[in-house]
């Protein structure tokens, strides 16, 4: 039997983190919830809704994401499949399914959820979202021939490819630098297109213009880094 595992960072998503858990298909055998100093009712709305809840006091994305990976390969079980999904109930969790069916029925290591425009609610992302995510494919299509739309964080990657990549990013680069060591390893990858809609609450990236700054500095630097080597 297949398991799969998700991995929620969250930083002060207490209206929204209860949806998400509650939307997640019975088919999960484990919700993490990974509070990234959250100051509001993150953890114990997320404990209520029945998830896992880790504590990660480094702020940032990436450092949520590694302490999730970190607490599974602790575990003696290892799942097959880790999906990642964000806490802000942007994302459909119910379409978990979508994604992860190409790896259980077509031979996929890694996907992405593509926020496709005929699919997303109107406003949900901002300018300077739809453009660094097209400047970031682009400059991948360029450098590497990926066939990559999107980078967005509703993902599920077999685990044991995704111990292979080696993860180190903290913050805003953990999506790109996925996609760009899945392209190194040569992974198997594809995306399916999902539905998007506003979030609950501010973003703490591209809801800000420092946030936007500097996400859009890391995620250039991890592909002028790999683009050299």
């Amino acid at each position: 039997m297949t398991k799969i595992k998700v991995i929620i960072p969250a930083f002060n998503e207490a209206d929204s983190i209860a949806e998400v858990i509650k939307e997640i298909p019975a088919s999960v055998e484990e919700i993490i919830v990974v509070n990234n100093n959250s100051t509001d009712e993150t953890v114990r709305n997320a404990k209520a809704a029945g998830a896992t809840v880790l504590t990660e006091g480094r702020k940032g994305y990436g450092y949520a994401c590694l302490k999730g990976i970190d607490y599974i390969a602790e575990q003696s079980n290892p799942p097959n499949i880790i999906v990642f999904i964000d806490g802000d109930y942007s994302d459909y969790p119910e379409e978990l399914t979508k994604i992860v069916d190409p790896i259980l029925n077509n031979g996929y290591d890694f996907v992405i959820g593509s926020r496709v425009k005929r699919l997303r609610e109107e406003g949900s992302m901002t300018p300077q979202q739809i453009f660094g995510n097209w400047l970031a494919t682009f400059l991948m299509k360029l450098f590497f021939r990926a066939t990559f739309t999107d980078l967005g964080p509703f993902r599920a990657i077999k685990y044991d490819k995704l111990l292979t990549l080696e993860m180190e990013d903290k913050t805003y680069g953990w999506t790109v630098e996925m996609q760009l060591k899945a392209l190194k390893k040569k992974l198997a990858y594809t995306e399916v297109p999902v539905r998007y809609k506003k979030r609950i609450g501010i973003s703490k990236v591209s809801g800000t213009v420092k946030g936007s700054i500097f996400a859009g500095i890391k995620i250039l630097g991890w592909i002028f880094k790999y683009s050299l080597k």
